[in-house]
């Protein structure tokens, strides 16, 4: 019964993080292009703050294939 689970936990690990970085993103993203439309010198910001949130999905990966390892 556990090895049942354990392919839907990723998948909840890696499906979870990305809603939330396309949230995040979403919302960084308008403010970015309204920023920029005003500061265009706030261009390096503005890639900085949308290349952020990407780190969640990478972590998401990351704990996705720990429970597909811990499974054997």
């Amino acid at each position: 019964m556990e090895a049942l689970w354990m392919p839907l936990a990723a998948a909840l690990a890696i499906a979870a993080t990305a809603l939330a970085t396309g949230w995040a993103q979403s919302k960084i993203g308008a403010s970015a292009a309204a920023a920029l439309a005003e500061k265009p010198e706030l261009r390096t910001t503005a890639v900085l703050m949308i290349a952020i949130p990407e780190t969640m999905v990478v972590l998401g990966f990351v704990v996705a294939v720990l429970i597909l390892l811990r499974n054997g």
